[in-house]
């Protein structure tokens, strides 16, 4: 009686945690799966491309399953089951949504409609993974600073993939990118190293951190970070051809408007997670 009851509790807490995924994909992946350029890069962006974006974000979710996923639990290999669950959560949500959102077109060949879902599943992937710190109940103390300085570092990079991947596709990036002058451009750098400070340490948001000494904090966690910011935004912006004939200055100023958002996804991260 005793087992079956445990077993009865286990498989009600696996399908708890399963909606939670379903939930978080959902939310995290939204603005992406109603997003038209997303849907138009899913049609014509380079396989080669497309498959270096998948590949390098599996170790992403591997790190995000360890600060993160679905249970309290923490081994290598939970994480790469977690893994898979989450691409296939993302998988099954986003063919869904984009089904009944009638972004498949019935001419379309199974290649095309592949590279549309491909695109989609990383950032609702995440957002499974994110479900449970997010919107669970059942955080534990071994959730509380378990990010050492390497691990701040790799969720400042997945905050920043994560917004920054959201706002990328759209043309009004590009836009602004061509509007701003030079100091306008050197403001929003500034701006953006401000806001990431700010967040993380002096705005008393949930998740604040202590501040210890400012020089060494600003240096060794916001600069750090922003840097690693604009890295991630130069993978995105190759990654949907954003970067291809432009010079240097344009491709300067595309990073820095991509920068922008990407820097309080990045400061965000280190709040949430």
């Amino acid at each position: 009686m005793t087992q079956a009851l445990l077993q009865d509790r286990a498989s009600l807490a696996y399908a708890r945690d399963l909606g939670r995924a379903f939930g978080g994909a959902l939310l995290f992946g939204l603005p992406l799966l109603m997003t038209m350029e997303m849907w138009n890069y899913g049609l014509t962006l380079d396989g080669t491309r497309l498959a270096i974006f998948l590949l390098t974000s599996l170790p992403l979710l591997f790190g995000l399953a360890h600060f993160a996923g679905f249970t309290p639990a923490r081994s290598v290999s939970l994480a790469a089951l977690e893994v898979f669950a989450a691409l296939a959560v993302g998988f099954v949500s986003v063919c869904i949504l984009l089904a009944l959102l009638g972004v498949f077109q019935d001419v379309a060949s199974p290649g095309v409609t592949a590279g549309q879902v491909a695109l989609q599943v990383v950032p609702a992937a995440m957002g499974a993974l994110l479900a449970r710190r997010q919107f669970g109940t059942d955080r534990t103390s071994e959730d509380e600073g378990e990010a050492r300085y390497p691990g701040e570092l790799f969720l400042m990079v997945a905050g920043a993939l994560f917004l920054a991947l959201n706002i990328a596709p759209t043309e009004e990036a590009r836009l602004i990118s061509y509007m701003m002058g030079p100091w306008q451009a050197i403001a929003l750098m500034v701006l953006s190293l401000g806001l990431m400070h700010t967040i993380v340490y002096m705005a008393g948001f949930a998740g604040q951190e202590e501040q210890g000494h400012p020089v060494s904090a600003f240096i060794h966690f916001t600069l750090a970070g922003y840097g690693l910011v604009l890295l991630t935004c130069a993978f995105i912006l190759w990654l949907f051809g954003a970067l291809d004939g432009h010079s240097l200055p344009a491709t300067v100023d595309a990073l820095i408007v991509l920068g922008f958002p990407g820097a309080i996804g990045a400061a965000s991260a280190r709040l949430l997670i």
